[in-house]
């Protein structure tokens, strides 16, 4: 059966259109990959709608007292997108630009995210519009704990477990966790992913995202039957996920050409020495100012002559306006929505192997599971552990999309939504619908 229910824009339903309505769009962006995945999947009409539409959204005041005396009241979010195969599990991020469609777009990866590795759970995210650098801590606490407090029906173990995400941190779960298990009247670690190990994170977890994404890059490298070791790779952003991929992508022997954050990028044709680069930022703040290097922009890293590519910084950062210009053989997407889908097309056509967002930072959320898991069970794993299962699981996913777009002749992208949207309905159809 085909869909035949009526769309909001026809310009947003095929990948392979080279027009779109508002490219830079998260929530169009995504939509528009479900919509053509939904169609190579013949979904029924029914439950065509239900995944299209996120299950709950909420919006609330977070009124703070300043260090100075002042009030200042902020806007915060937390989108609920699909539970069907488990509890809600997303990050919260703190930044100016947060938006409602921003969110609900991040809620739906995550829902895609958690389907494309199996594990029992729903999507959703959060977030604060504030900016986190005019703060004291006392007053980022303020902030956390009020809006904790404003979503506290959604929270909880089994039906939405928030995690970590852009602006926040291990500080900023304990304080989530704290504020819930004061409502509550007892401790409650399985609350939240991604805390300091002392209070029932899980070894591993910092390090996951990163790891799961030179995990599918080495999976990739060897189906295109390219060296891993000695393979030039070049990485946008140099946070958490950026460092760690690079870090670990030069232990297998790849040669890390440049790096960026946002002061700016560093190349050297010969190859980083990452860990002097993480010593630097660590000292400085930033990359800018490294010696062994030469200083490039954020856009000439993405153009760079390089084996791979890994956009792990900001969403939208490959466009149709830039995406003919990519020189990688491999994207490996470590950031949210890095790719447009204006510019999957392009990609597609000059030969580029993407391995999509919801499968390549899949490690971070896989983690995530293991730390929920491990809190409720009340035993916690070695870092050896924690890594082989993410091995194994990040492997199996990624040939299990790869098997997927291969069946159908599509691209990862595509054949990951596939994946994910045929598990996701298939729970929608065992539980049927509750009227």
């Amino acid at each position: 059966m085909t869909i035949a229910t009526p769309r909001p824009n026809q310009d947003l339903i095929r990948p392979d259109k080279d027009k779109f309505l508002s490219e830079e769009n998260p929530f169009e962006a995504m939509m528009s990959r479900f919509d053509y995945a939904a169609q190579r999947l013949s979904l029924d009409p029914g439950l065509y709608k239900v995944l299209r539409s996120p299950e709950k959204q909420i919006i609330v005041s977070v009124p703070i007292l300043r260090d100075n005396g002042e009030t200042d009241v902020y806007v915060g979010y937390r989108v609920l997108y699909n539970t069907s195969r488990g509890p809600a599990k997303g990050g919260i991020r703190f930044d100016l630009n947060v938006t409602l469609d921003e969110v609900k777009a991040l809620a739906a990866w995550m829902t895609w995210k958690c389907a494309v590795v199996n594990i029992p759970f729903g999507g959703s995210k959060g977030g604060v519009v504030c900016d986190p650098s005019t703060m004291s801590n006392p007053e980022l606490e303020r902030v956390t704990r009020r809006y904790t407090s404003a979503i506290i029906e959604t929270l909880g173990p089994d039906s939405d477990v928030p995690a970590p995400d852009m602006n926040t941190n291990e500080r900023v779960m304990a304080w989530i966790m704290d504020t819930y298990s004061m409502h509550k009247r007892h401790t409650v670690t399985a609350v939240v992913t991604g805390k300091p190990v002392e209070m029932g994170g899980s070894l591993g977890r910092r390090e996951a995202t990163g790891r799961g994404c030179m995990l599918v890059t080495r999976q990739a490298l060897n189906r295109l039957r390219m060296p891993v070791h000695g393979s030039r790779v070049a990485v946008q952003g140099f946070g958490n996920v950026g460092s760690v991929s690079a870090m670990l992508m030069e232990q297998q022997g790849m040669k890390i050409l440049a790096v960026s954050d946002k002061s700016g990028g560093i190349y050297n044709s010969k190859g980083l020495k990452i860990k002097e680069v993480i010593q630097h930022v660590r000292q400085h703040r930033f990359l800018s100012g490294y010696g062994e290097a030469e200083q490039i922009t954020n856009d000439q890293l993405l153009t760079l002559d390089c084996d791979v590519l890994v956009p792990a910084a900001l969403e939208n950062v490959i466009t149709s306006h830039n995406a003919a210009d990519i020189k990688a053989r491999i994207i490996c997407e470590g950031a949210n929505g890095p790719t447009t889908a204006g510019a999957d097309k392009i990609l597609e056509e000059n030969g580029v192997f993407v391995i999509p967002d919801i499968l390549a930072n899949a490690g971070g959320v896989t983690v995530s599971y293991f730390e929920w898991v491990q809190d409720r069970g009340g035993y916690f794993w070695d870092e050896e552990t924690v890594n082989q299962r993410l091995e194994r699981i990040m492997v199996q996913s990624f040939d299990e999309v790869a098997g997927m777009a291969g069946r159908h002749g599509i691209n990862m992208r595509i054949g990951a939504y596939m994946q994910a949207i045929e598990r996701v309905a298939a729970v929608h159809r065992l539980r049927g619908m509750y009227a």
